[in-house]
C-alpha cells in the first residue's frame, strides 16, 4: 500500500520536471524501482495470500466479500494504470498535469478505507 500511495506523489513531482533533465531521469529510476521491485511483488503476494484466506474462510457467498473483491480489483486496475504511466514517463510521453496526478493520488486511499472497513465490519 505504501507504494500505491507514494508512486502517484512521484508522478506529481515528475510532471513538473522538464523532460530529459537530471531530475526527470532521477524520477524515472525511482518510479521504475518502486513499481518493479516493491509494488508488483507485493501485489502478487497479496493476491496469493488473499486467495488462500478466501478458501480457508469460505467467504465466497458473503455480500461484503463481493464488495471488497470489487475494490481489490479496482486497486489492481489502478496498479496497472500506474505501470502504464511509469512507462509513459520513461519515454517522456507524459500527457497529464500535476493536478491530474494529485487527484489520482487520492484514489488508493479511498479504496484502502473501503477495503479495511468491509473486512473489519462485514456489514452485509
Amino acid at each position: 500500500m505504501a507504494g500505491m500511495l507514494y508512486l502517484p506523489r512521484l508522478f506529481v513531482y515528475h510532471a513538473a520536471a522538464k523532460p530529459g533533465s537530471e531530475l526527470s531521469e532521477t524520477f524515472k529510476t525511482m518510479e521504475y524501482r518502486l513499481l518493479n521491485f516493491i509494488m508488483t511483488p507485493a501485489m502478487i503476494v497479496a493476491w496469493i495470500v488473499g486467495i488462500v484466506l478466501l478458501l480457508q474462510g469460505q467467504w465466497l457467498g458473503a455480500g461484503w466479500f463481493h464488495a471488497k473483491f470489487a475494490a481489490v480489483l479496482a486497486m489492481t486496475v489502478l496498479h496497472g494504470l500506474f505501470s502504464h504511466w511509469v512507462n509513459e514517463f520513461r519515454f517522456d510521453r507524459n500527457r497529464h498535469s500535476q493536478k491530474f496526478y494529485r487527484i489520482v493520488n487520492e484514489i488508493p486511499t479511498g479504496l484502502l478505507i473501503v477495503i479495511v472497513v468491509l473486512v473489519v465490519v462485514k456489514p452485509f
